[in-house]
């Protein structure tokens, strides 16, 4: 009796360029325009009848979860970072901005770590294989366990992000951009889940998580390099090896990888896997949006080195941040020039956002 041939594997591909994710991403969104002879609300309202896949129950999990984390945040500044913070006898303003930052390491800690587990250490091929991210895709497709806890996580904390942007964070000069950003992430989260786009989600959240990791690590040891009125050496060495890796890990992860694996896959492969791909316009616009806002965020980094090389500063800061004593000497002038009162709020070292005054003290 003769044996059945066994199945080959789909090969691995090689990770483009930016030539070919040009040519062949621009290529297939073209095609795919051309094709498209019925695209409009109408069909896009069938398309999300027919595919989508998300009921109540999830949807109330993860506002659940968001409620959750905004209690838990409120609760670890008040009984853990700020007593921490006191003890470490910080200076006033770097121990305001102190428990914002240790959230956000504690989180993206946790979700990154989570991310390298499941693509590092389980069989999923997504990141040695982007194209994979679509193998055997289906509508209404089982979501694997351990994604979809990483789902809910990501999910229920980019929910909780959004009101924390507005009401606990410290107010920066990209706080609109950051907001906006909240919003594409959890769209783009909420909708890969209903579409089952799960695969290439996991990949997209690991590959941005890791900055998030450095750059909140990074701003808290600029916090605490002066603490107790002693200038603290290692803290400042650790700040500036921080940046460095910080600047490079971020084209290396949001400006290489990124593209080069996510959008590649999302413009292109997924067509030659699933040609007739539901909301194919829709996520990529969001991959497109996201990469435009890494791309401005790392006009950012291009200015504080190059303020650095210029000597124009002498340290690691937050270039992101209002500088609080520029906003007190240009209010000092426009008094003396207007004859205007100086806020009571701004001599107590407050944050002005959107022309409120917001406590820097949460």
């Amino acid at each position: 009796m003769q044996q059945p041939e066994p199945v080959a594997e789909p090969v691995a591909e090689p990770m483009p360029g930016y030539g070919q994710l040009l040519r062949l991403g621009y290529g297939s969104l073209a095609a795919a325009v051309r094709s498209c002879d019925e695209c409009g609300w109408e069909l896009a309202r069938t398309t999300w009848a027919e595919n989508a896949h998300l009921g109540w129950g999830e949807v109330l999990l993860c506002g659940l979860g968001a409620l959750g984390w905004t209690a838990l945040r409120r609760a670890a500044a008040r009984r853990l970072f700020r007593p921490f913070g006191e003890w470490c006898n910080l200076q006033p303003k770097d121990a305001a901005k102190m428990p914002e930052s240790a959230w956000k390491l504690l989180f993206y800690t946790l979700s990154w770590s989570y991310g390298i587990y499941l693509l590092f250490f389980t069989d999923y091929p997504f990141f040695y294989d982007p194209p994979s991210v679509f193998y055997g895709w289906k509508k209404g497709m089982d979501v694997p366990t351990d994604i979809a806890i990483a789902y809910l996580l990501q999910c229920s904390f980019y929910g909780h992000s959004i009101y924390a942007t507005v009401y606990m964070d410290t107010w920066r000069k990209d706080s609109v951009v950051m907001l906006l950003h909240h919003v594409v992430t959890l769209t783009l989260i909420a909708f890969s889940y209903a579409f089952r786009y799960h695969n290439v989600g996991i990949l997209v959240l690991f590959l941005h998580d890791v900055n998030d990791v450095q750059l909140e690590f990074t701003k808290l040891n600029v916090y605490f390099k002066h603490r107790g009125g002693v200038y603290h050496r290692l803290n400042d060495v650790i700040s500036n090896v921080g940046c460095l890796t910080f600047s490079v890990s971020w084209f290396w992860f949001r400006l290489y990888w990124f593209p080069l694996k996510v959008l590649y896959a999302t413009c292109h492969s997924s067509l030659q896997s699933v040609p007739n791909i539901p909301f194919y316009f829709f996520f990529n616009a969001l991959l497109l949006v996201l990469t435009l806002m890494n791309i401005y965020w790392f006009l950012y980094i291009v200015l504080f080195v190059a303020k650095v090389l210029m000597g124009q500063m002498q340290e690691v800061n937050d270039v992101r941040e209002y500088d609080v004593e520029d906003s007190k000497k240009t209010t000092v002038a426009k008094k003396k020039e207007g004859g205007l009162q100086l806020p009571s709020a701004l001599k107590e070292g407050m944050h002005l956002k959107n022309g409120l005054v917001k406590d820097k003290r949460l």
